[in-house]
């Protein structure tokens, strides 16, 4: 388990993380959300211990964590952190060294990984040489060569067009299932979705929301109304009870307090005229990002 016991990270009068606690269990995979500036790199790097808490402790198998633990922890950052003059082959077999690989280990593993990310033809090709989506795929096998039980990943799918997404979700999915614990971030709501059984959100250092994705869907104590009809449905944005609303080009998305507003809105829609569509659905996790956080961040 990872654990975050009441962990504070100031930079003189600047608090970056205040007073954060989560824990995360083995075998998992905890999404970690918020706005830029928030206060997740700084978090991240002080699991690595990259950065020292100013108070509270982190520790993982019930153990702070060591520089020795360094081949148990992959990490992929949010910046670019390749060399860019080295050869793509090279720099992994490098890289998976540092991490505790043979060389030979370490380039069997690199063949495997090149190939699965269907970039093995990069292999003598210098990092400059790559296009972003490219390098970011080699920064990823980087974080993954060396097999992990704690994989940290800052931004994984930043660069990477919808094909390469779903090859590294695979990625992600498979060393969950090996056992690997699995905390990362994103700004697409809809990868923690997809993938995460835990998730917090902080907003200007401080955690506002914390748990089970479902548990957190359940305490928003809100719900979705996707009605689509021909029919001009403006009236309905009046009705007690509707907050925001989603226009389409089909219809509307009418944020509600209940399914009581949920019926009204039913009844009036179909005095408009007829429906082709209605639906109850449950809240996103970019509906709870945008009401905990604010829509100039999401």
């Amino acid at each position: 388990m990872l654990r975050l016991e009441s962990v504070t990270k100031r930079f003189g009068n600047f608090t970056a993380v205040d007073d954060l606690s989560l824990s995360v269990d083995e075998g998992t995979m905890y999404g970690f959300l918020g706005a830029n500036g928030a206060g997740k790199t700084t978090t991240f790097r002080m699991i690595l211990g990259l950065l020292n808490a100013n108070e509270g402790q982190i520790t993982w198998s019930n153990s702070p964590i060591q520089s020795t633990a360094s081949s148990d922890i992959g990490y992929l950052p949010e910046e670019r952190g390749l060399y860019p003059k080295m050869k793509v082959e090279e720099q992994l077999i490098f890289l998976g060294q540092l991490r505790g690989m043979s060389r030979s280990s370490a380039k069997n593993e690199l063949k495997k990984w090149l190939e699965r990310m269907e970039i093995s033809h990069y292999a003598g090709k210098k990092v400059e040489e790559l296009s972003k989506g490219n390098q970011q795929k080699i920064q990823v096998i980087a974080s993954l060569l060396h097999r992990p039980r704690l994989l940290i990943l800052d931004e994984p799918f930043s660069g990477l067009d919808p094909v390469n997404v779903e090859l590294l979700k695979n990625a992600i999915i498979e060393f969950r299932n090996d056992g690997a614990t699995i905390v990362f971030s994103s700004h697409r709501m809809d990868h923690v979705e997809e993938l995460c059984e835990q998730l917090s959100i902080i907003h200007h250092g401080k955690q506002i929301v914390n748990g089970t994705l479902r548990d957190v869907k359940r305490s928003f104590g809100k719900q979705n109304v996707r009605i689509h009809s021909d029919y001009d449905l403006s009236a309905l944005e009046k009705v007690a009870g509707v907050g925001s609303v989603q226009r389409s080009i089909e219809g509307a998305v009418f944020q509600v307090e209940s399914e009581d507003v949920a019926e009204t809105l039913l009844m009036e829609a179909l005095k408009a005229g007829p429906i082709r569509h209605y639906a109850i659905e449950e809240p996103s996790l970019q509906d709870i990002f945008i009401e905990k956080v604010g829509k100039q961040y999401a």
